[in-house]
């Protein structure tokens, strides 16, 4: 049986296309822009924000639409502007602010240019905050709950995100699309008690991406490669044609991943660019 013949990558950020450092690794990075010179579209589906996203996307090269905030925005680095936004309704914000000013748990709020958040409180908290780009604090004003892409909610009081969302999900009973990580998970924070649940409006999550490609591009499905490492790259994982997870991927990504490549910065990714797509190994000469 003949390869099927994919027409586009879409990558992960996180543990996946880049570790502690916001570098690709200079032939990685040949290999994309290659890639995306051929006509193989490549595309970013990421959870970071747009300003946690451009310079990196920038200095990779490919200015093609990216997939942030998990599924709720679509954005434009070449005219630095949102394509595409969904935002959590004004009675949704309030309530998920109320179950966390009455839980303790810490929040921040997220729209497209701006983020704010309650002071941290402890040197975790401190910690974490430390990786938000852009990010204003907010002790005694009401935080804002219009037109938000996400509301992020930080926890030390369950031992598992999944126990956190589980709670949470039964008080709100409003639709979200949730997704949830131990901060651990990213490089960054090796060592952090904290778990984190991000609310974002009702969206497909990281299968968006795959959306966005059929309807601009007329890529199906089938035609889509997804690599990445977490829970929340589950969606584009079930959508696409090929789902490839890396070696350090959370269990969940790798149960469902058709198959696993080595961990992020191994060269496992040119690896599978240089199988997958013959004709690039033939342009880098």
């Amino acid at each position: 049986m003949p390869k099927p013949e994919y027409r586009a990558l879409v990558l992960d950020l996180d543990g996946t296309l880049v570790s502690t450092e916001d570098v690709v690794a200079p032939g990685l990075a040949d290999r994309l822009r290659a890639l995306d010179d051929s006509g193989v579209r490549v595309m970013i589906a990421t959870g970071r924000s747009e300003t946690g996203v451009q310079d990196l996307i920038t200095s990779l090269g490919i200015l093609n639409p990216a997939t942030i905030y998990n599924g709720a925005g679509l954005w434009d680095p070449k005219e630095e502007r949102m394509l595409e936004e969904r935002v959590i309704s004004g009675r949704t914000a309030r309530r998920v602010l109320d179950i966390a000013a009455r839980t303790g748990d810490l929040p921040v709020v997220m729209r497209t240019g701006e983020k704010v958040g309650r002071p941290p409180r402890t040197e975790a908290e401190r910690e974490a905050f430390l990786g938000l780009s852009a990010l204003g604090l907010s002790e005694g004003a009401e935080l804002p709950h219009e037109y938000l892409l996400r509301i992020t909610l930080f926890t030390e009081r369950h031992e598992s995100s999944a126990a956190f969302a589980a709670e949470f999900e039964e008080e709100l009973t409003l639709p979200v699309y949730i997704t949830h990580f131990p901060l651990r998970a990213l490089a960054h924070y090796p060592t952090s008690p904290l778990l984190v649940l991000d609310v974002q409006p009702p969206c497909a999550g990281k299968a968006e991406a795959i959306r966005y490609l059929g309807e601009s591009e007329g890529i199906a499905p089938e035609e889509v490669v997804a690599v990445g490492d977490a829970t929340n790259d589950l969606p584009m994982f079930e959508a696409a044609g090929l789902a490839v997870a890396v070696e350090n991927a959370m269990p969940e990504a790798l149960a469902a991943a058709d198959r696993v490549i080595g961990p992020c910065g191994s060269g496992g990714l040119s690896d599978l660019i240089d199988e997958l797509f013959p004709s690039v190994v033939r342009l880098l000469g």
